[in-house]
């Protein structure tokens, strides 16, 4: 994890962990000698979050949720499985019908407050890199983010390959970005030549079923 965040987050850097769970991403920016800015919407899983990383100095906890509109949004929680609690009642939809999913359940909502990349740009400063995992909600995400940024990472699932074309050409309108792809916990890019937006649309619709998700990645060119 740490070799591949090393090629985007620079020691001294500014990175954002959007979705940051219980922060295994956030342990591995701040390894690496960076600041981060750590965003996790569900109270119980930031109290675990604070436990680990609120001593930090290097690490900054928001427990609130990314979206095109700062506010408060409706969240699905998945009590058996919290990394699938989302604000995307899509993905939620999508679930009950795909194989391998059949086992999560939403078993009750939450209201948690919305905050846009936008402002945390606007109040932290401009990151080098901004990892974004939230569960279907990646576009919404996205839509707080109206200027580029030098290079960011967005989860997809195969069962909602719309989304993440939606992102790749939201990205594509942003700014000369290039993409590139890592499958499960990886950790690895598949490509040693990144490649275009239509390109790395074409070859998620191509994915198998099994691939289940991974991780886009997007650098200015």
């Amino acid at each position: 994890m740490d070799l591949l965040n090393a090629r985007f987050v620079p020691k001294d850097g500014l990175a954002f962990d959007i979705g940051a769970h219980v922060g295994d991403r956030t342990a591995s920016f701040a390894r690496l000698g960076a600041r981060v800015v750590a965003l996790e919407p569900q109270p119980r899983v930031f109290r675990a979050l604070r436990l680990i990383h609120g001593r930090d100095p290097q690490v900054t906890l928001t427990c609130a949720a990314a979206g095109a509109a700062a506010g408060e949004m409706e969240m699905f929680v998945n009590s058996g499985n919290p990394t699938v609690s989302t604000i995307s009642g899509d993905l939620v939809a999508a679930a009950k019908s795909a194989e391998g999913w059949d086992d999560q359940v939403w078993d009750r909502t939450m209201r948690v407050p919305v905050v846009t990349l936008d402002g945390l740009i606007a109040k932290h400063g401009q990151p080098g890199f901004i990892k974004i995992d939230v569960e279907g909600h990646e576009l919404e995400a996205l839509r707080g983010l109206n200027i580029p940024v030098a290079a960011l990472s967005f989860e997809f699932t195969t069962i909602q390959r719309d989304i993440a074309a939606a992102c790749l050409s939201y990205l594509n309108d942003l700014g000369r970005y290039e993409f590139n792809l890592s499958l499960g916990e990886d950790h690895d890019l598949r490509h040693a030549t990144w490649i275009s937006a239509a390109d790395m649309k074409s070859e998620i619709a191509g994915l198998p079923a099994a691939a289940n998700s991974g991780d886009i990645y997007a650098k200015l060119t």
